[in-house]
């Protein structure tokens, strides 16, 4: 046990090592994350699977435009949470007031994030026929339920008792 132990927590060492790296280059970049949260690719992608029409492309991407302003601030600041974070847990002196006090914060953050999110694709879902929804609603069953196979296939058992 006590190996398996060590191997679990040096795994998640590295995982947190290599997460705080990414943190400290900055947001995403590549096809899926070029502009932030609603990035070109994503309304490409969404156009291709909902056949939206180029008027329902323009509005969308108005929409996105005027949720940007609002939302990257946020990001950012979620970003340099998450890196204040990783250097206190790599510092050495572990203070466990200011850990929970950056946790708040980036709880409080996080859902700042998600609401702004939400109130734009909203605005977005708003733009949809009643085909439209029912083809996203089904495209979202669908990725719901390849998460949650993928979840299932890669869940860890419980640790070994010896």
């Amino acid at each position: 046990m006590k190996v398996t132990s060590s191997r679990i927590l040096s795994v998640a060492l590295a995982v947190a090592l290599l997460g705080s790296v990414a943190i400290a280059q900055g947001p995403p970049r590549g096809p899926m994350h070029e502009g932030g949260f609603f990035g070109e690719h994503m309304l490409d992608f969404f156009a291709d699977v909902l056949n939206l029409s180029d008027a329902q492309q323009a509005q969308i991407k108005q929409i996105m435009e005027s949720a940007r302003p609002s939302l990257e601030p946020l990001f950012h600041q979620e970003m340099q949470n998450k890196k204040a974070m990783m250097q206190l847990v790599m510092s050495g002196n572990f203070d466990e007031a200011k850990a929970q006090a950056l946790a708040q914060q980036s709880a409080t953050l996080h859902a700042q994030l998600e609401v702004a999110h939400a109130k734009a694709a909203n605005q977005a879902y708003q733009v949809l026929t009643a085909e439209q929804k029912t083809k996203l609603s089904e495209f979202m069953e669908r990725r719901e339920q390849h998460m949650q196979e993928h979840m299932h296939g890669e869940m860890p058992g419980p640790p070994d008792s010896e």
